[in-house]
């Protein structure tokens, strides 16, 4: 199996303006779009708009109840039709802002060993330069070959990075638009930092929360933070706050809500098959490194490790807050504490379900009193292998290449449910060549050459998708 010269043409192009493409990609993620606080948001929707309309395509500016979806179509009466999920909005840098290299929003190239030239910045590999580079690839197609092999439909959200709040009500209103397309793409680069390609078929679900204990009936100041010497007479929230939390988690790592296992599924044949294939080729001192960790929980190795990432849920504290934390001492009993905590879900636990069984479990506990302020909230999703979009990506790897490590799941999530369950009942893919690391952390990067060779495997993808028969 060999690329087409049709491709090869492609390719060939990419490299010849791939200088110019690197700038394009610098220009987008250098323009802020934090949805957290809102800083560029409007500006940066506007920009995205563009690109799809550069294409030749029609292009909105869809409002929501937060910030806008960027709805696209460009279609060539091709047979096929891929929505092309992306975000356009980016995590907040203010609290990490001094640990960055180069300021977060620069888009500087610099030299990160032992990558080589790299693209440094917030949007970097989550996922701005991805998705900027999706667009060079397309323009690349059209200025060779008049037209691309299939049919584009963009939904590119504001609020990925808030959990997708109102992504269901676009979609809701745009079915009969969303419903034309085969499957859904969402570009993003694959490989680790040894080069490996590693390839995910779905997310877990995901629960985002925030538990609030205040002075009240039970106890502890109840307006305002008081002088540390009444802990002889008031209760701390505080201490009751991390007690609510104790009570949810064993010393080693077992969940203690009543039922929270109940509807966790095992692993399918296929699942264990590519769990029992992934332990010959995981390399855990790879990703030890990159995130920066001495040991895996539990010490576990193998197969087992592999085992307990992709089937275990979890329940995650994020951040605790409370009282003084600033330079030198100030003796108080604070009247509230914070707690921002997310729970992951697999296959086949319901955020309902788990929702329920926790506000049952503070209650039991006796914590009724506590808060529970439910942010991001939605499933698990997940996709076969044989699914033609996820061969068309495997062939894809192939021909440039490389043989994918195929995980069933990542740990992390993202709303592909959405479109993989009623009404749309689509598959998807995430996918793409390229290298980069640190979402979420300081000094997020992408490699430069990761990102060319990205564009090149984009174009290789959408003829392969277009080449490919439909699973029935």
């Amino acid at each position: 199996m060999q690329l087409t010269e049709k491709v090869r043409r492609i390719h060939r192009k990419i490299d010849e303006d791939f200088d110019q493409h690197l700038q394009l990609i610098q220009e987008y993620i250098r323009q802020p779009s934090i949805s957290a606080d809102g800083t560029g948001m409007k500006e940066t929707a506007e920009k995205t708009r563009s690109f799809i309309e550069e294409l030749g395509g029609k292009a909105q500016i869809v409002s929501t109840r937060g910030w806008p979806v960027v709805y696209g179509e460009l279609f060539f009466d091709m047979p096929k039709t891929l929505i092309i999920y992306g975000m356009y909005d980016v995590q907040p840098v203010e609290e990490e802002k001094d640990m960055w290299i180069v300021p977060p929003f620069s888009g500087e190239i610099v030299d990160m060993q032992p990558f080589g030239k790299c693209l440094v910045s917030r949007g970097a590999i989550n996922t701005k330069a991805p998705l900027r580079a999706f667009f060079n690839s397309c323009k690349t197609i059209l200025e060779v070959e008049g037209k691309l092999p299939v049919n584009l439909v963009f939904v590119i959200e504001g609020e990925e990075e808030l959990g997708s709040i109102h992504l269901p009500e676009f979609v809701e209103k745009h079915v009969k638009e969303l419903s034309r397309a085969n499957a859904v793409f969402f570009p993003l680069p694959a490989q680790d930092p040894k080069g490996k390609v590693v390839m995910f078929l779905g997310v877990k679900g995901i629960i985002y929360l925030e538990l609030t204990c205040r002075g009240g009936e039970w106890g502890g100041p109840t307006k305002r933070a008081i002088h540390s010497s009444n802990a002889a007479w008031v209760e701390s929230p505080v201490w009751r706050l991390l007690w609510a939390l104790n009570s949810m988690r064993t010393l080693d790592g077992k969940i203690c809500i009543e039922g929270f296992y109940e509807n966790v599924s095992s692993p399918t044949a296929e699942e264990e098959a590519l769990i029992v294939k992934l332990a010959e080729t995981f390399d855990e001192e790879t990703i030890k490194q990159e995130i920066e960790v001495l040991r895996f929980y539990r010490n576990l190795h193998g197969a087992e490790l592999v085992r307990q990432y992709l089937c275990s849920p979890t329940i995650n504290i994020d951040g605790i807050t409370a009282g003084y934390t600033g330079l030198g001492t100030k003796t108080v009993l604070p009247h509230e504490a914070k707690a921002k905590v997310d729970i992951r879900l697999v296959p086949n636990m319901q955020t309902d379900e788990i929702i329920k069984k926790l506000k049952t479990h503070l209650e039991n506990q006796g914590f009724s009193d506590i808060k529970i302020e439910i942010h991001d909230c939605y499933p698990w999703a997940q996709v076969s292998v044989e699914e033609s979009v996820v061969q068309a990506m495997i062939k894809t790897y192939r021909l440039h290449g490389y043989e994918p490590e195929i995980w069933p799941r990542i740990g992390g999530s993202a709303p592909f449910y959405i479109f993989n369950q009623p009404p749309l009942n689509l598959p998807f893919v995430i996918g793409g060549l390229g290298h980069g690391s640190r979402a979420h952390s300081p000094n997020e990067y992408i490699t430069v050459e990761g990102l060319r060779e990205n564009e090149k495997s984009i174009a290789t993808f959408l003829y392969q998708y277009a080449s490919s028969e439909e699973q029935t």
